[in-house]
């Protein structure tokens, strides 16, 4: 199928890339949208997802065909002029393009930790309770890739990783680091335990992370983090081996969630080697 020309905005064939600011949209239909070129292309060479089409002006058609070059010959590629992909979109969009594709299942916890795991036993995983901000959980998934982490695991009430906002913020990390949506909680923190984790909440009120890291940290480890405002939630803490804070001037109590989330990721990648 490959490129296809299309220069009318009530094409029918353009109607899955209509309304696309509306975060549950697609989600209803079983997809996400991917938004720009950098993250087009982490969705075609890096992530286990493949397009079911992709939606592209003639200079990004142009910028990305080494990448498209890659896809199945039977995945439309649309290509639109400019105001046209403005009208459809209703917004400016970051270089150009946008593509769609199939949301998986989602991933039981149980999977999520086989696939944690590494060859010597040892495991990081970020555990995110109650974020509801696409732009720090986006921030956050780049900051586990960059970073080292195996996993994420969320929890029932944080917004979708797979949320296009989220997507473009993590430069692609939503679409390539191993996620789990757990559906009860905390009743998913006693299973972390059961498969030897050592569940570390970053808090206010902890430990210092520094001084603790020198002393080495577990090398299975789930890192847990809260809300800016309410932090983590009492039955949470009430089950968490290991408090943790990172030191701050005087009269400054927290900060930007995937701030925080870089720091105690690079804790704990220095204390574990890796």
């Amino acid at each position: 199928m490959g490129r296809i020309e299309i220069d009318a905005l009530d094409d029918p064939r353009l109607d899955l890339y209509r309304d696309i600011k509306d975060p549950h949209m697609r989600r209803r239909e079983g997809l996400f949208v991917v938004e720009g070129r950098f993250t087009l292309r982490c969705l075609i060479e890096d992530s286990p997802f493949d397009p079911l089409s992709v939606l592209a002006s003639p200079p990004a058609r142009v910028a990305l065909q080494d990448a498209l070059d890659g896809l199945d010959p039977e995945t439309p590629i649309y290509e639109v002029p400019n105001e046209v992909l403005r009208e459809l979109s209703g917004f400016h969009l970051h270089r150009g393009c946008l593509a769609l594709g199939r949301r998986p299942d989602d991933f039981g916890l149980q999977d999520l930790l086989a696939r944690a795991t590494r060859p010597d036993g040892s495991s990081l995983l970020v555990v995110l309770e109650g974020l509801t901000n696409h732009d720090n959980v986006g921030g956050i998934f780049r900051n586990a890739m960059a970073l080292g982490a195996d996993g994420v695991v969320v929890c029932p009430r944080c917004c979708d990783p797979l949320y296009r906002k989220a997507i473009r913020t993590s430069l692609g990390a939503a679409l390539c680091v191993p996620f789990a949506r757990v559906s009860e909680w905390p009743v998913a923190l006693e299973q972390l335990k059961e498969q030897g984790y050592s569940l570390v909440a970053l808090d206010p009120a902890g430990e210092s992370i520094a001084s603790v890291a020198r002393g080495g940290l577990p090398a299975r480890s789930a890192l847990f983090f809260g809300t800016e405002g309410a932090g983590l939630s009492e039955d949470t803490l009430s089950q968490v081996d290991l408090r943790l804070q990172i030191g701050m001037e005087t009269g400054v109590d927290s900060l930007n969630v995937a701030t925080a989330s870089g720091i105690a990721l690079h804790r704990f990648r220095e204390a574990l080697g890796r």
